[in-house]
């Protein structure tokens, strides 16, 4: 355990997992974006 937290302290790892837990964040952003159906809707105007 305490190797564990020497690794996760040094700059570079952080900032891997901190890149790689955004990027997920991000993913799960656009996905529940993609499924919420918003671009599946039509256009209202189309009969003026």
């Amino acid at each position: 355990m305490a190797r564990l937290k020497i690794i996760v302290t040094k700059p570079w790892v952080k900032f891997i997992l901190q890149t790689i837990f955004y990027f997920l964040i991000l993913l799960v952003l656009v996905y529940l974006y993609g499924y919420s159906g918003i671009n599946n809707s039509k256009f209202i105007y189309n009969e003026f």
